[in-house]
């Protein structure tokens, strides 16, 4: 299992670009283990036979689909997260780089009203 490194466009500095670089990997690891999940219950059900997968048994294998399914549905939803968190730090770039121009627009206009 190697872990993906993150893909997001955020500064990692700022702590929502660390919050989006740990959801990413949060979610690797997620869908990989939603991955690994179905190749073990494919497994189970491929070599266990029909009629052996009775009571406890068939309990325990439906319970790992349900498992697999809630997982997964976790890592789409993460994704989903980690989507909004990277449109919300980008437009927080953009509104913090337009503060830095109007912070310099005002100062500019306050040496002119000095120098007069």
């Amino acid at each position: 299992m190697s872990q993906q490194q993150p893909t997001s466009s955020a500064p990692p500095t700022t702590p929502l670009g660390r919050a989006l670089d740990q959801n990413e990997m949060v979610q690797d690891t997620v869908a990989q283990s939603a991955d690994e999940l179905l190749v073990i219950n494919t497994v189970l059900k491929k070599k266990i036979p029909e009629h052996v997968q009775t009571d406890d048994l068939a309990k325990a294998l439906e319970k790992g689909s349900e498992l697999e399914g809630r997982i997964q549905e976790s890592a789409e939803n993460l994704a989903q997260v980690n989507e909004l968190l990277g449109q919300e730090i980008a437009e927080r770039a953009d509104l913090e780089r337009e503060l830095a121009v109007t912070k310099a627009a005002l100062a500019n206009v306050k040496d002119q009203r000095a120098e007069q």
